[in-house]
């Protein structure tokens, strides 16, 4: 394929949009191929890492004089949420609504098939919930002791998002998957790491100041909020979780992975 619209790379030499998306598919096959145990550590691994985004959220929002509405609050709290990605993203751990989501891409080239992007995503779907639950849980055994958090805190930042109509999810939900399909986009083409670090904080710290629905990040700060306040019910976490990720997934797969396909596929005619 050839297409004009090009990236530098670390080495000074141009990226097409072609190379971009050549090294997407390529990575989302390879994904694809990987045994089940390995997609399913690597899920877990992530789910477990970005946990600290919301940790640290709770910190700062403890510690700080302000609180939400506050724009220095606000800019702390969001940027504190793009370190669990930060962890994840550069680690390399598998993470549902990135790259996995940006593997409807190899289906849409005739490279793969449904059934195996059902695979993927189930799988690693799995591994960040699971690990999204085990550092929860791990957090709040550990919390008495570190004696920097309130627990209102979690209270507070799970209310941000469980307290929209269903409709709201949905859309919200869209527009952070939206965000990440873009992210992994981006990423790809920057290849360099100071790029990659301040791309990934650009647009989950985006997410953040919006308090849009991320299914993963977001299983965690509901899940403090479900063990920590009445306030935060089973069927609020449930109802969260599931149009969050319905949003994440169209949102990635729709805005991000057919678009970016059809016009850099079209471009190349």
């Amino acid at each position: 394929m050839a297409n004009e619209d090009t990236a530098e790379t670390p080495q000074g030499e141009q990226k097409t949009t072609s190379d971009v998306l050549d090294s997407l598919i390529e990575s989302a096959v390879h994904e694809m191929n990987r045994e089940r145990s390995g997609l399913l550590l690597s899920g877990l691994s992530a789910g477990l890492d970005i946990g600290f985004g919301p940790l640290l959220m709770a910190a700062i929002l403890t510690l700080s004089p302000g609180s939400f509405g506050d724009l220095t609050t606000e800019i702390l709290l969001a940027s504190a949420y793009s370190v669990g990605f930060m962890f994840v993203i550069l680690g390399r751990s598998e993470l549902f609504t990135e790259h996995t989501t940006l593997a409807v891409m190899p289906v849409l080239d005739g490279q793969a098939s449904i059934k195996q992007l059902g695979r993927l995503w189930g799988l690693v779907y799995v591994g960040n919930i699971v690990g999204g639950i085990a550092f929860t849980v791990l957090a709040i055994i550990l919390m008495p002791e570190l004696g920097v958090i309130d627990p209102q805190a979690f209270e507070t930042i799970a209310l941000k998002l469980v307290t929209h109509d269903l409709l709201w999810l949905f859309v919200a939900g869209v527009f952070a998957g939206w965000l990440m399909g873009l992210l992994a986009w981006l990423i790809t083409a920057a290849q360099e790491t100071t790029s990659r670090l301040l791309i990934v904080w650009v647009v989950t710290a985006t997410i953040g100041i919006f308090h849009l629905p991320h299914s993963i990040a977001g299983n965690v700060e509901v899940l403090f909020g479900l063990f920590m306040s009445p306030a935060v019910t089973v069927t609020d976490y449930l109802a969260f979780l599931l149009l969050a990720t319905i949003g994440n997934a169209f949102g990635g797969g729709f805005f991000v992975a057919l678009m970016k396909y059809s016009h850099v596929v079209r471009g190349a005619k």
